[in-house]
């Protein structure tokens, strides 16, 4: 059985070269620098066709947003033990693509538009689905907020997300790839799995701090 065939640039529809322009544009240039001749030029199309499509640069970004979270969301959904697997396989079958979306929305988030709100909060909606699926099934420990906990697990996949570049170099790679991640997985899987302090000293330090400082401030 022969594997599905990716799309090359002359199978897409119009309105689909338009998209990718536009997000290659959008990422690299921001939305506000980015204008609706650029992205026909670099789509192939003209600037009519463009507003003919997608209304105005608004409508096109609507659009863009929403089909990159839609991947970005998918990846992010399989980013655990489970989904690891099917991840790599996602990222090496077209990493160019991953590496873009990811650079849109590192670019989403510096311009804290709607779309990167969106992202952060559906990111942390299935973060808390989860850590609550695993304390009722046993497999994760209760948490005392496990929103804040939810929060901190998006802020760190976050943070990969939009410093992949630097990340990469800083463990001694030109670019992000099957290698780097796997280098990051592991650690982290050390983190969550088995825990990073010995014993529960700096977590009882933490809330003892916090109850010093709440009685001071009743005072």
């Amino acid at each position: 059985m022969c594997s599905a065939r990716r799309p090359s640039s002359s199978d897409l529809t119009a309105q689909a070269k338009i998209r990718n322009a536009a997000i290659a544009l959008f990422a690299r240039d921001g939305f506000q620098k980015t204008n609706l001749r650029a992205i026909a030029a670099a789509a192939g199309v003209s600037a009519a066709l463009v507003i003919h499509h997608f209304g105005s640069k608004e409508g096109l970004r609507g659009v863009c947003d929403e089909y990159v979270l839609r991947n970005l969301v998918q990846h992010t959904h399989d980013a655990r033990p489970e989904g690891m697997q099917d991840l790599l396989r996602e990222y090496l079958a077209d990493p160019e693509e991953y590496v873009l979306h990811v650079q849109y929305m590192a670019r989403a988030m510096e311009e804290d538009s709607p779309a990167a709100t969106t992202f952060v909060d559906t990111l942390v909606a299935e973060a808390e689905a989860v850590l609550r699926a695993g304390v009722a099934d046993g497999t994760m420990h209760p948490s005392k907020d496990i929103r804040a906990m939810a929060v901190w697990q998006v802020a760190m996949s976050v943070a990969l997300l939009t410093m992949a570049p630097p990340l990469t170099r800083s463990l001694g790679y030109e670019s992000f790839g099957p290698e780097v991640l796997h280098r990051l997985v592991t650690p982290m899987l050390e983190l969550t799995t088995r825990g990073l302090y010995t014993n529960d000293t700096p977590l009882k330090a933490a809330e003892a701090a916090w109850e010093a400082s709440q009685q001071k401030r009743g005072e």
